[in-house]
This record gives C-alpha cells, structure tokens and sequence, in this order.
C-alpha cells in the first residue's frame, strides 16, 4: 500500500508548477490516478527479483548518429524570432518568472 493518502498528494501544487488550470473535478480524478499509480509501484516492489539479471537493451537496435547540418534556408534572422513575442529586451524573449522561491 503506498504511504501517500490521497490528502497527502499535492495535485493543485503540481498543476500550478506545471502552469496547468485543473478543476474540482480533475483535480479529484488525477488524485486518484496518483494513489493507483502508487499502488501499482509498491507491488513492483514486493516482487522477487534477486535471481533476474538486469536487461539493458531488448531490441538489438543501436544508435544511430549522424552530423548535425546546419540549413540557413531554414534559419530564422533573430529579428524573425522575436516578431510574435509580447515582450523582448535586448535580443530576448521576456516571460514572467514562474517558479516561486518559497
């Protein structure tokens, strides 16, 4: 069972950081979905796996790496970056501070 109760998971605090408006109802639903995700996670971990050797990689691909190509036909001017943005200085986008210091 996991240790978080549903009163304890901060789904408001969470959608604020994340800049997402929930309501009631959501919020209710997502807090659900987060204790049932707890649960399933604390059954993982009952289960015996001292005799599994871990498993890297299932599938034989590899990756693939290639040089990044740099395509000025496809290169915004910095002045066309910034054309839409509500507020710039000195070359930059400017947003307002969303994580508070608490």
């Amino acid at each position: 069972m996991p240790k978080s109760s549903s009163n304890s998971i901060p789904v408001q605090h969470i959608a604020k950081l994340s800049n997402i408006p929930i309501t009631s109802d959501e919020e209710e639903a997502l807090t659900h979905a987060f204790v049932d995700t707890l649960k399933v996670v604390e059954e993982l971990k009952s289960v015996d796996v001292s005799k599994v050797q871990p498993t890297f990689q299932v599938t034989g691909l590899e990756n693939v790496w290639r040089e990044d190509m740099i395509d000025e036909k496809k290169m915004f001017t910095q002045a066309e970056a910034l054309f839409n943005a509500k507020q710039s200085y000195d070359g930059y986008f400017v947003v307002p501070q969303v994580i508070d210091q608490d």
